[in-house]
């Protein structure tokens, strides 16, 4: 009988019962344990499944003893909000005890954490209130948005605006008046731009002026007020501090001599480093926030859409290609105005990772910082001034349109990862492109040098032809007239080469002026004075190059290939609008421009034992030449002769 039975039972047992069966009913016994629920009340589907329940019971009091830990669960799931707050409370309280405690002991070194603190604290509270009073608030600001009230408000706030800056030019050029050139300098491109607008009748000039105003008032507040001069020369710093830990990484690489020797070990590590960080701050959310904040004060004092702001706010910190991926999916329905404003932005700003690089030249981080934050605004004014809009765009408003990100990852060590991959391609065509163009530019002087050699103009280069085809240019920027030659040279090397070869050149230029090397030498210009450097490293402060042509067709085309031919016929004036950005932002720094630091006691340096030239025994060593002081001693005087050449040594 037992061996009969027994093919039966395997005969009822199949693979649908296993499935529909006992696997389920397992599901069903977890759930019922959940419930608080036995074993034996569990409902099953299948006979088989109450037969071996019943002639199964010791397994289940193991899950009689898991009760407690599935409770634990359920409770900590139902009062996952309430752990969160005390988490965050006891975060919050150790935070502050530390913040008091760094405070207490030196004030002076926790400035910064303590700055920060209260920047995050404002945000925090501006967040809680407008959703607290949003709403109250916009119902009491609805009667004053009358049309006719708010026409005349714009009016009467235009021209407060544009007495105000008459009066200050009037005030503040009596003293410095260069600073008019530069001014001059501004009307100039925006006369030029609007004789070659698109559509002349459909200019805003409310976007124009709101533009220029927001570059201008960032302008005052970095360059003219102390507390925006100070931030932007202290992030500036930080962020060179930020930049030197990628020594770490690069010497374990490569080696130490490697990279204090080689340029490409030295440099290029940055930009992996840099984009790495971007790609980790992306990840958490907080460049979008900052991106959408940005784009928010634009939009609402430009009436500007809202992908063109977009894509034009996160330009500040991304490059020409990725920035527009913020608003790739909408890129099929921008209208041209608003493809002519993308990429406006994109040659009028530089990535990020690169603004690394260029730091690490010794180009002045401050100046750096504030050129690409100033040209944002400034980019979307003469970008609507060159092609005005006349088409209805589908996203005047907000709604509908979501900020994207450029980089998907699962988590932060995969964004880390992601962000330092991506830049490995962007260094290699730094590189290749470092390689190619400079080779290239050897070959063209060697050519033109042929060439001018044949009617008794051995020096013809394209610098020369640069510095002479550019000087009005340089000039309208507020630079002085000597300084004009070199200064058109690096903007032409800009445009027809590209940035990262200008700032190189420029750097070289900064390095011989803070060596003390002598201005001239064999009747070539060895370096550029502060406002210069300063003026040309805002008009370098830009993608806006022919080379960047292809770069930009090829990114936007591959994200919205059905505006090919559209993309095609704008860049071209997209490019000069770009340029004209760049070098608005620089008569700005023009305009604002003012020296600053204590002037050097010459008296005093060059009484002392000097043991290496500087700029500042220059300055001091060239006023004893000029003018020989009775207070220089004659010991003074020889140690200017030991560095400079002049006739009173002999």
């Amino acid at each position: 009988m037992h061996m009969e039975n027994t093919p039966k039972r395997r005969q009822s047992i199949s693979l649908t019962s296993v499935a529909d069966g006992l696997e389920n009913m397992g599901a069903e016994l977890l759930e019922s344990l959940e419930e608080g629920r036995t074993p034996g009340n569990v409902s099953s589907p299948a006979e088989a499944g109450d037969s071996w329940t019943e002639s199964r019971p010791e397994p289940f009091s193991r899950w009689r003893s898991l009760r407690p830990a599935l409770r634990a669960q359920r409770f900590c799931q139902e009062h996952t909000q309430l752990f969160r707050w005390i988490c965050a409370s006891l975060l919050c309280t150790a935070f502050a005890a530390f913040l008091l405690t760094a405070s207490l002991l030196d004030f002076q070194r926790a400035l910064a954490l303590f700055v920060l603190t209260c920047v995050g604290l404002t945000v925090l509270a501006h967040s809680l209130l407008k959703k607290l009073l949003g709403p109250r608030l916009l119902r009491c600001i609805e009667p004053l948005g009358h049309y006719r009230l708010g026409l005349w408000f714009e009016r009467a706030l235009a021209l407060s605006a544009f007495l105000g800056l008459v009066l200050w030019l009037v005030l503040d050029t009596s003293r410095r008046p260069e600073q008019l050139v530069s001014f001059a300098g501004i009307c100039v491109l925006v006369s030029l731009l609007f004789a070659c607008s698109k559509h002349h009748r459909s200019v805003s000039w409310r976007t124009v002026s709101w533009g220029l105003g927001l570059q201008f008032a960032l302008g005052v507040f970095v360059i003219r007020t102390e507390p925006g001069f100070i931030a932007f020369q202290w992030m500036g710093k930080q962020i060179q501090v930020f930049l030197s830990y990628t020594d770490a990484g690069s010497s374990f690489v490569f080696g130490e001599a490697m990279v204090k020797g080689v340029f490409a070990f030295q440099v290029l590590p940055i930009v992996v480093f840099f984009s790495c960080v971007m790609s980790v701050l992306y990840y958490v959310g907080l460049m979008q926030w900052v991106i959408q904040k940005i784009s928010w004060l634009m939009r609402a004092t430009m009436d500007t859409t809202a992908t063109e702001t977009l894509s034009v706010a996160g330009n500040i910190f991304v490059s020409q290609t990725e920035a527009p991926l913020l608003i790739q999916p909408y890129l099929a329905d921008l209208t041209l105005s608003e493809i002519h404003a993308v990429m406006t932005g994109g040659y009028a700003t530089i990535a990020g990772s690169l603004l690394g690089a260029y730091i690490s030249f010794g180009i002045d981080a401050a100046s750096l910082i504030a050129a690409s934050v100033m040209a944002a605004p400034c980019a979307l004014a003469l970008s609507k001034l060159a092609y005005p809009e006349v088409a209805e765009s589908k996203f005047k408003s907000a709604e509908g349109v979501k900020l994207t990100g450029g980089r998907d990852a699962q988590n932060l060590l995969e964004a880390a990862s992601s962000g330092a991959a991506v830049s490995v391609q962007l260094v290699g065509n730094i590189g290749a492109n470092l390689i190619a163009f400079l080779a290239l530019l050897a070959f063209v002087n060697a050519a033109l040098s042929w060439l001018g050699a044949m009617v008794g103009a051995q020096e013809l280069s394209f610098q020369l032809i640069c510095s002479y085809a550019l000087r009005p240019v340089a000039f309208l920027m507020g630079v002085a007239w000597e300084d004009c030659p070199v200064v058109a040279e690096l903007l032409g090397i800009k445009l027809f080469l590209n940035e990262f070869v200008a700032y190189q050149e420029l750097s070289r230029y900064k390095q011989r002026r803070l060596a003390g090397v002598e201005e001239w030498v064999g009747g070539k210009k060895q370096w550029i004075s502060v406002r210069a450097e300063i003026l040309t490293t805002f008009a370098l402060c830009g993608f806006a190059n022919f080379s960047s042509i292809g770069i930009m067709l090829g990114g936007l085309t591959s994200m919205a290939p059905q505006r090919k031919s559209d993309f095609s016929r704008i860049v071209l004036r997209a490019l000069c609008t770009g340029t004209c950005v760049s070098l608005a932002n620089a008569c700005v720094a023009g305009i604002l421009y003012m020296p600053r630091g204590a002037v050097a006691d010459c008296t005093a340096l060059l009484n002392t034992t000097v043991s290496s030239s500087s700029f500042e025994v220059y300055q001091c060593c060239h006023e004893a030449f000029q003018s020989p002081s009775p207070e220089v001693s004659r010991e003074a005087l020889d140690v200017c002769c030991r560095f400079y050449n002049h006739t009173i040594c002999a």
